[in-house]
């Protein structure tokens, strides 16, 4: 058959351990017979980060900005743990919030819903769409291990030659730790206003919840940008659309949400939303069933599994134990990015290659054939549980 052309690459970005695996998997069988796929290729694998002294991610995030859509396979943010594994040079940075801190923009991780996997929270009948602020606080930090007592200070020193502002952290009377972190108003506005934009082209309601209670400074200031701006630029918009905008501490906002229907975007700052969207994805059947896109105001988009890198069943894989990894969440990665890179470009096809791809996953779950994870949770009648092969090889046969 002739495949379906494409005129600008996308940005590929490999990954590490078992998802690197069903990665080159999902490409052999699911994509390349149909899409004459062109990407430029970069290799964000722990080892070749360590090779380029992590220059490689930042490469990867430029070339984004350059052609405007990127799929990523997920990685290792290595630990005290993985340093030693494979002997690096230091515990590098997470490469999602390398590139992210790159981009800007804001990511939304949404469920994806089959029939037979049914929520854990017996009131959620609609998805809960993530919206996770992609810049600052704890992923683009600083810390400090204190070895014994001294003070420590934020110091704030004006470009203009102003006069300094300090603020003591603690005074340490014995060993500890600390930390910095930080965020910037054109980053938070950017945040809100793609999450406003993202509720009046769904039509769903937008909540968002912050801590300012006890962040008096720095979650106040989220919950005042938000608030600024959705009055001057979104409330009659809303209104029009009947739709609302809602802030709550992020405490209640979780009684709420566990209460509700679903059916609306839960709007979180960096660390809230990687913790949430971990929580619903699980809460809807599992982590392999959740989209991640993270959309820039610049007019990037980068596709992604919301989910880790499998370690367990990789080192089950390389002992040549059969695994059931579910690759639902990796295939919708790359059709997001190429639907998108079909709109952009103006290739109709394309885009509706990824929704046949999408029917097929889907289709081939609801027909009772699944990876494990999902055959132990399914309320459909004698499930086939396939490895890991078998399933990406199923949902093939379906296109």
């Amino acid at each position: 058959m002739t495949k379906i052309a494409m005129k600008t690459p996308l940005v590929e970005m490999d990954g590490d351990e078992m998802t690197r695996v069903i990665w080159q998997m999902i490409k052999d069988e699911l994509i390349c017979p149909y899409v004459d796929l062109k990407t430029e290729y970069f290799d964000l694998g722990l080892e070749n980060r360590e090779a380029t002294a992590d220059q490689v991610t930042v490469d990867a995030a430029e070339a984004t900005k350059r052609l405007g859509v990127a799929v990523k396979c997920a990685t290792i943010t290595p630990n005290a743990a993985r340093v030693e594994e494979y002997g690096l040079s230091q515990m590098w940075k997470s490469p999602n919030g390398t590139i992210r801190a790159i981009l800007d923009g804001t990511v939304f991780r949404a469920p994806i819903v089959v029939k037979g996997i049914e929520p854990y929270v017996r009131t959620w009948t609609k998805p809960i769409t993530i919206a996770r602020h992609a810049y600052g606080d704890v992923y683009k930090n600083t810390e400090l291990q204190i070895p014994g007592p001294g003070k420590v200070e934020l110091v704030y020193t004006p470009a203009d030659g102003g006069s300094e502002v300090r603020a003591t952290v603690q005074e340490f009377d014995q060993p500890g730790i600390a930390q910095g972190i930080h965020n910037l108003d054109a980053s938070i506005s950017s945040f809100a206003r793609a999450s406003f934009e993202y509720a009046l082209s769904t039509g769903q309601d937008i909540w968002f919840a912050a801590k300012d209670t006890i962040s008096k400074t720095y979650d106040h200031r989220f919950k005042d940008i938000f608030q600024e701006i959705f009055d001057a630029e979104y409330k009659a918009r809303f209104e029009e659309a009947g739709i609302t905008y809602f802030y709550t501490l992020i405490d209640d906002a979780v009684a709420r949400v566990i209460r509700s229907e679903g059916g609306f975007i839960w709007a979180c700052k960096n660390y809230d939303g990687d913790v949430m969207s971990d929580m619903l994805s699980t809460a809807f059947g599992s982590l392999a069933m959740m989209t991640s896109v993270l959309v820039s105001p610049h007019g990037y988009f980068e596709y992604e599994a919301a989910h880790g890198t499998v370690q367990r069943h990789y080192y089950k894989h390389l002992a040549g134990e059969e695994t059931s990894t579910n690759s639902v969440a990796t295939i919708f990665a790359w059709t997001g990015a190429l639907r998108k890179r079909g709109e952009l470009d103006e290739l109709p096809e394309l885009a509706a290659f990824a929704d046949r791809l999408e029917a097929a996953t889907i289709a081939t779950i609801e027909d009772g054939q699944m990876t494990g994870d999902l055959a132990a949770i399914t309320t459909l009648e004698n499930p086939t549980k396939l490895n890991t092969r078998d399933f990406i090889l199923a949902i093939a046969n379906r296109m």
